[in-house]
């Protein structure tokens, strides 16, 4: 991995104060935080955060930012520094014990200004941040004609993002970067969901999942999961709006001679009649038998004629077409086909 140089990553001089660097960690990392960033752009955001909180937690510490100062990209094997016996390593809570209850709260203030005052408090000796309701996350769930005029149930899953389980959420172990989210706080997985889908779902159907969505910060509400329904085009129906349209094989004696059919529709199998010389491409419409729901008029099917020979045919057959082809003395034209 090439070498990156902490002050430009924060974008200070390399004699920039306490106060500058702890300035321009704020404005990035409010910048480049993963969940101010779409869904398509968040690996990006993940990884310069990543480098953000890397370059803060040495130019922050005034022994790190000697090291780095002084050894550049081997800072961290130059000689260790060892602390005085004077110095003390405390937790969290310890600290607030001897220096006040708002004092490790206020560090974070400091760090990232009023919007984090208040959030903050002492629970029984557990530190509790701003409670911050979960961020909805939306998902489309794609159906089939049939599937979205019957309804039902249907299991799909959904990209989740979780508080991590290892720094609980904060994005920092110790004074180190967590390494499982990277400093980010929250994690992405997969969600199973079975929902349960009205009937004559129409496509831009969006529902809502309450408590499904992004994780609450420290005890807040999860988020609402949206799930927005989107009708496709199946191996039987072909959508185009609320219309739908099928196609229909027929013998060629069948659309030369006229017939009675049953017909599949979104709505159910219903009877057609296919009139005599009817040619292969026809459209024959059924009025209201297309998609619908939500107050709107159903759309119409249509049904493609398609001229198809039976799979298998017997002796007598071949000779009934051998003597339809002789008593036609002309053949079909059209199409790349040209004329003898």
């Amino acid at each position: 991995m090439k070498f990156q140089d902490y002050y430009e990553v924060l974008d200070v001089a390399r004699d920039a104060d306490a106060d500058a660097i702890k300035k321009a960690y704020r404005r990035l990392a409010l910048e480049w935080h993963p969940d101010r960033h779409p869904a398509d752009e968040r690996d990006k955001a993940e990884v310069r955060f990543k480098r953000i909180s890397e370059a803060y937690e040495v130019l922050s510490d005034p022994d790190k930012r000697m090291r780095y100062d002084k050894f550049g990209e081997n800072w961290e094997h130059g000689q260790e520094f060892q602390p005085e016996s004077s110095d003390v390593h405390m937790s969290p809570e310890e600290f607030e014990r001897r220096f006040g209850q708002g004092g490790f709260s206020e560090f974070f203030e400091s760090v990232f200004g009023d919007q984090f005052a208040g959030g903050f408090e002492h629970r029984g000796g557990q530190h509790r941040r701003f409670r911050q309701r979960g961020a909805d996350v939306r998902a489309e769930l794609a159906l089939g004609v049939e599937a979205s005029t019957r309804g039902g149930k249907s299991r799909f899953e959904v990209p989740t993002i979780e508080t991590c389980t290892q720094c609980g959420g904060v994005g920092f172990l110790d004074a180190h970067v967590c390494p499982r989210c990277v400093g980010v706080g929250q994690v992405h997985g997969r969600k199973t969901i079975d929902l349960t889908i009205p009937a004559d779902a129409t496509d831009g159907t969006t529902m809502r999942l309450k408590g499904l969505g992004g994780p609450g910060q420290d005890g807040g509400e999860a988020g609402d999961l949206l799930v927005t329904v989107r009708i496709v085009s199946d191996p039987v129906f072909r959508v185009s709006g609320l219309d739908v349209e099928g196609d229909v094989p027929l013998a060629p004696w069948e659309a030369a001679l006229g017939t009675k059919i049953r017909v599949r529709t979104p709505r159910g199998a219903v009877s057609m009649t296919i009139p005599p010389d009817t040619r292969s491409g026809t459209r024959l419409r059924l009025r209201g038998k297309g998609l619908g729901g939500n107050g709107k008029e159903p759309g119409n099917f249509y049904a493609v004629i398609r001229l198809e020979l039976p799979t298998e045919l017997d002796d007598r057959q071949r000779e009934l077409l051998g003597e339809l082809a002789a008593a036609t003395p002309k053949t079909v034209t059209g199409g790349a086909r040209e004329d003898d």
